[in-house]
């Protein structure tokens, strides 16, 4: 039984691939549980597999090297799958350092941990935001990444251009995945989806950024789950970039609807004007992962939605 190291094991997305592969594999997690949101939401992600006797999770800062040092040292890794981050667009345009310290100094931290204990496989989420407010899609992963609008992007450019430096120095597969909007059951509360639901269902007014006409590539949590999960047995690039995205590009308007129609409910609109760091479009062209690995998102945005509103009951 391999032994994998997920950072952010608490969150949305970490749990969620813990529960998939902890009956099959050792998982060791590692999560700051900060106050970014309510920390309880976190602690009731892992509340299951903390009862799992493959599951064992660590609290602490990526940025902690002597913490690093001692799950490294303590648990033969095979691979790391690191998914901890300072999260966020708008509130990485207030707080750059932080969003910087955590991002790039952590990412660097987690690999060299990977290099000192000879550990081959690394997996990294990066970000659809890295293409910047491209007006046109679908993004491919050669597209230029330079033109980023907020920091939490740079961060993430960053973090591929660190990994990359790791695989050609130190022989460390690295492979970067693009995620594309993640949605689903345990979705952060800042985000749209879960935020709309919610002041929705209460009768409160929704706060609209500009005329409801940007686009999204919504992917749900099964999808992004098992898009990771595939990747944990591709082996034949050294360094390589994949997006991971859903099959489908919605407006903000149309998703709206979406989730009025599954909660039955109309929304308050409270229209606002565009919001720095903001960007137009997220296109996910997917053929590269695609042909690779026969990765094929299966849900649907209605479905999804559907999905995530019964979760809130």
């Amino acid at each position: 039984m391999k032994t994998i190291l997920i950072t952010g094991a608490a969150g949305f997305i970490g749990s969620s691939l813990a529960e998939k592969l902890v009956d099959s594999h050792k998982i060791i997690g590692i999560d700051s549980f900060n106050d970014y949101y309510d920390p309880k939401i976190k602690r009731n992600n892992v509340e299951s597999l903390n009862k799992h006797e493959n599951f064992k999770i660590y609290e602490g800062d990526i940025r902690d090297k002597d913490l690093i040092s001692k799950i490294f040292n303590d648990h033969d890794i095979s691979c790391v799958i690191h998914l901890a981050a300072r999260a966020g667009v708008r509130p990485s345009l207030e707080q750059p350092s932080l969003y910087m310290d955590v991002n790039i100094t952590g990412t660097t931290n987690l690999l060299e941990a990977t290099r000192l204990n000879d550990i081959k496989k690394f997996i990294f989420a990066s970000s659809s935001s890295v293409y910047g407010a491209l007006k046109k899609g679908p993004f491919h992963e050669e597209m230029d990444i330079t033109k980023t609008k907020s920091q939490y992007a740079a961060s993430k450019v960053a973090g591929e251009v660190i990994c990359r430096t790791y695989s050609s120095l130190y022989d460390i597969q690295t492979i970067c995945l693009r995620f594309f909007t993640v949605y689903g059951p345990r979705q952060r509360p800042d985000l749209a989806i879960n935020k709309f639901a919610n002041l929705i269902k209460q009768g409160k007014p929704i706060p609209v950024y500009g005329d409801g006409s940007t686009q999204r590539n919504y992917t749900y949590i099964d999808d992004i789950v098992d898009g990771i999960t595939r990747c944990l047995s591709y082996d034949d690039e050294k360094f390589e970039v994949f997006n991971l995205g859903g099959d489908e590009t919605v407006s903000l308007s149309d998703l709206i609807k979406v989730i009025e129609d599954k909660i039955g409910k109309k929304a308050i609109i409270d229209r606002q004007p565009e919001q720095p760091g903001d960007v137009p479009l997220t296109h996910a062209d997917i053929s590269k992962i695609r042909n690779a690995l026969g990765y094929n998102p299966s849900t649907d945005i209605e479905t999804g939605i559907e999905n995530f509103v019964k979760s809130m009951k």
